[in-house]
């Protein structure tokens, strides 16, 4: 093929022709950079979804099985049949409510939630959030005050520690004959979590299941289920098999649903990093181009020279696009090389450090995605080869007889 062998040839300029090699090596720096920039923003922003993703799942389960007239009995049977459906790995009942909680007269708003020690840390990741203390310490009591767990920002706020008691408010209280009055209930601080999440870290607490129905006067009811599923992508599928099997009046949500505008938020800005990046290939496409055309106009002559030898317009074509096309593929291929050496270094040096107190992270979080490198890649080499067409067909309707006039 003497196309791809001219093109080639081309590139590789004389003494003459300095201003063009200069101009071809700044088009394949151009590529390179949009194409390295686009990986690893990318990257960085897969590595905060997944890391904001693992943080929310940490706390959340990935499917609530509820019921339409609030708290419910017989929940174990509900369990048993949930528990027998594909996809579906772990079950645990919950109750929640809103509380206030007080400590040495610092008061804050709460959310309560009663989880069973037993089958609670076979569905959300305890294990990962407990700093201080253990999820079995609920189950304990010491001289009959009940235990509870606590999140480190609400510590902070409250000035509480592992081994504090606190004060347990609920607003729902209990009906007396003097009329209805604030349910209060004394807990010893057992454990202490941290999930990563400011709003969960300084408003969630944590008691056994069977203590939140004596103090909610719940008697055997409880709030929902929380379920674990083996793909965590497809929760939405599962829980719409759930809530048809179980039928009315009990209803299901998942994660995705719970969190539907944070993560479409993150898709959005992801794609318009995508669109705002790809502006700097499209400026490496436009020196292929000038340069291309600088080529063209250099090579009149040897154009008109190949003509009248029986070059066909579209070999002509061909010699200019392979130009083109060579550039664009060095400058993606050098490109995905710094990008994904870059997102290597940030991943195992971190020498970017965040404020931790203004960002849930202090390090930038990378994870490289296969398919984005490759719609990255795929489109710089599309943006390359639509530079190099209006030059090369220029190339190929040049008039031999017009070129050699002047010679």
């Amino acid at each position: 093929m003497y196309e791809l062998f001219l093109g080639l040839r081309y590139l590789k300029a004389k003494r003459k022709q300095r201003f063009i090699s200069v101009i071809t090596i700044i088009s394949v720096l151009g590529v390179m950079v949009g194409v390295m920039a686009l990986v690893v923003v990318l990257s960085v922003m897969n590595g905060f979804r997944s890391d904001l993703m693992s943080k929310i799942l940490g706390v959340n389960s990935h499917v609530l099985v509820l019921n339409l007239s609030g708290t419910f009995s017989g929940y174990q049977q509900v369990a048993e049949k949930v528990k027998k459906m594909d996809g579906v790995v772990a079950v645990t009942p919950f109750v929640y409510t809103q509380v206030m909680l007080n400590h040495s007269g610092r008061v804050s708003g709460a959310v309560l939630r009663g989880v069973d020690p037993g089958s609670a840390a076979r569905v959300v990741s305890f294990d990962k959030m407990i700093k201080e203390g253990t999820l079995s310490s609920l189950g304990e009591s010491e001289k009959g005050t009940p235990a509870i767990i606590i999140g480190s920002e609400l510590a902070k706020q409250i000035g509480a520690g592992t081994g504090s008691l606190v004060t347990v408010i609920s607003p729902e209280g209990k009906l007396t004959p003097l009329g209805r009055t604030p349910n209060t209930q004394k807990f010893r601080v057992t454990a202490i979590f941290d999930s990563g999440m400011y709003e969960y870290d300084a408003s969630m607490v944590y008691i056994s299941l069977s203590q939140a129905q004596r103090f909610l006067a719940l008697g055997d009811n409880v709030t929902g289920l929380e379920l674990k599923v083996k793909e965590v992508y497809q929760s939405d599928i599962i829980a719409k098999k759930i809530q048809k099997k179980l039928g009315y009046p009990y209803w299901t949500k998942d994660w995705k649903l719970m969190n539907r505008s944070l993560f479409s938020a993150l898709k959005l800005e992801k794609l318009t990093m995508f669109i705002i990046l790809t502006m700097i290939v499209l400026v490496g496409a436009l020196n292929i181009i000038s340069t291309l055309v600088m080529v063209v106009m250099e090579k009149t002559r040897d154009v008109a020279i190949l003509r009248a030898m029986g070059a066909s317009a579209r070999s002509i074509m061909g010699i200019f696009m392979f130009q083109g096309i060579l550039v664009g593929v060095i400058g993606t291929v050098t490109g995905l090389c710094s990008g994904l050496g870059l997102c290597q270094l940030l991943s195992k040096y971190q020498f970017i450090n965040l404020p931790a107190d203004v960002y849930y992270i202090s390090k930038l979080p990378v994870q490289v995605s296969v398919s984005d490198v490759s719609i990255v890649a795929g489109a710089a080499v599309v943006i390359s080869f639509l530079a190099t067409l209006y030059p090369a067909w220029y190339a190929s309707r040049l008039n031999p007889v017009e070129s050699f006039r002047y010679e």
